[in-house]
């Protein structure tokens, strides 16, 4: 299955009646963005005040310039991207804006590392995606590919094999994972947008540690990716951006709109929420552990921003047991481990070891292997029963309101690969347990950028909804992005 025209042209309408990022704001409350999103950038480029030669020539100013703090990027294709620009034969709603697509997915002609040393010596794929030829027929230009951990595994993107991507807002904290580059390339100003993805919140946490905004779809929403052999699909794909408008755009370019697709398509949503919502409020993840108080702060803060929109916030709890389903997604989450695992021992020819592949990596392999028989079924079924729990709940409530982590941006090496493994299972419970419930439940979810703490760290709020309704969050993000904009907010590592 290709591409969507439709989609295609609904989000080049969409841009072409966007007003420019530039505009004087209707109100001094409404400061201007620092830096032009890329509708703006499209825009400019379709109006001939740039060329797409320009804008590429841009970027890769900007990647050299700043990678040497950030290290986002860890495979570049300017030359090819610079000619690309400069054909002329550029079309489609992002025609000549420069992108990135993470290094999860084959892109023709750059190499694909998968975060990790044991593709060293890879040759440029051949071959691509239909998702990823959406980002093509959308006209973006690809200038890299975008750094993650190893084998995407991990919230944070310090892989072993590669120098750590850093925080744009602080360097010496984690920029999230596993779409760690792209949100760091994005938030710095590298690109103005970039590919991400999220098979258990790669998207939400690196937008949420930047000060971006990232939509999470739902799952059979997006043209088909990458396929998984696992029960249950938790992956999906989309994009992390300074601006709803720039996420809206990109998802009706990139949603399924044929006779096959799960849902009906979304189109390009642009304008605000004008309905009053319900909104559930969970602070705890049923685990016992409470969040950092900034990021209660956060949350709070948004309930109040709600309320004061005319919207009706009250607290709620997890459908499921929270512990029980921390580990039974981590079953799960190791047992895609251990395919990978088995596979490369395969290719190699002998067992992988910690020359080849992460501590982490090889100890999730190893979890799934030492399971019980049955331990694996049972956690899927208890998984599968948190669905329907799921979608249950979401009778009830219009919008769930939550954090995305329980701690604001953590220091480089907190949740790295190579933490002793029992005790980074127990951080990475207490740190990432808010987002893989929509994972499961192919929900969709996003992270919006409403807090910064006393020292300059972002922290997102995690807001999700019902499955195929991204379109009730869209709305709600652009209502929260008039409320209290975010887009002037500089980092101080930036272009």
């Amino acid at each position: 299955m290709r591409f969507s025209r439709r989609g295609l042209m609904a989000a080049s309408a969409a841009i072409a009646a966007a007003p420019s990022a530039f505009a004087k704001p209707k109100s001094s409350a409404a400061p201007a963005p620092w830096t032009p999103d890329a509708t703006e950038i499209a825009g400019r480029i379709r109006r001939k005040e740039i060329s797409a030669a320009e804008a590429v020539e841009d970027a890769i100013r900007k990647v050299e310039t700043l990678q040497p703090h950030v290290q986002a990027v860890v495979d570049s294709d300017f030359e090819r991207a610079l000619a690309k620009a400069k054909s002329g034969q550029l079309t489609g709603p992002f025609a000549g804006v420069p992108f990135l697509v993470k290094d999860l997915d084959p892109y023709k002609g750059i190499r694909t590392r998968y975060g990790t040393r044991a593709t060293l010596g890879a040759k440029p794929d051949t071959e691509q995606t239909p998702y990823v030829d959406a980002f093509d027929a959308a006209g973006f230009v690809t200038i890299g590919k975008s750094s993650t951990p190893e084998y995407g595994f991990l919230p944070t993107t310090e892989p072993m094999g590669f120098l750590p991507t850093r925080n744009p807002w602080n360097v010496k904290h984690s920029s999230g994972g596993s779409s760690g580059g792209a949100a760091a390339a994005t938030a710095s100003g590298m690109v103005t947008i970039a590919h991400a993805s999220d098979g258990g919140g790669s998207i939400r946490i690196p937008a949420a540690n930047c000060g971006l905004f990232g939509m999470k779809p739902s799952r059979g929403r997006m043209i088909p990716n990458r396929p998984t052999s696992r029960g249950i699909d938790l992956s999906v794909s989309h994009c992390v951006s300074h601006s709803v408008r720039d996420s809206a755009a990109l998802f009706a370019a990139s949603e399924r709109t044929d006779a096959g697709a799960a849902f009906k398509p979304v189109g390009v949503v642009t304008a605000p929420l004008k309905r009053k919502l319900k909104v559930g409020l969970v602070m705890n993840t049923g685990t016992g552990l409470t969040p950092h108080p900034e990021v209660q702060a956060a949350v709070n803060n948004a309930a109040k921003l709600l309320k004061d929109l005319g919207h009706r916030v009250e607290p709620t709890n997890w459908p499921m047991d929270g512990n029980q389903f921390g580990q039974d997604f981590t079953v799960l989450w190791a047992s895609g481990a251990a395919e990978l695992v088995a596979g490369i021992g395969k290719a190699m020819g002998r067992k992988p070891d910690a020359n080849v592949l992460e501590p982490f990596s090889l100890g999730m392999a190893e979890l799934v292997n030492t399971l019980p028989q049955g331990a694996l079924q049972a956690a899927m079924e208890r998984l599968n029963a948190t669905i329907k729990a799921y979608d249950t709940w979401l009778t009830k409530y219009d919008v769930i309101l939550s954090p995305v982590l329980g701690k604001p941006p953590v220091e480089l090496g907190y949740v790295a690969g190579w933490v002793p493994f029992e005790e980074l299972q127990a951080r990475l419970l207490a740190y990432v347990g808010y987002t893989p419930v929509q994972n499961v439940a192919g929900a969709p979810a996003m992270s919006v950028p409403l807090h910064w703490t006393a020292d300059g760290l972002p922290v997102g709020v995690q807001f999700a909804g019902r499955a195929g309704d991204e379109a009730t969050l869209f709305a709600l993000a652009y209502q929260l992005e008039a409320a209290a904009p975010w887009a002037h907010r500089k980092p101080p590592v930036s272009a």
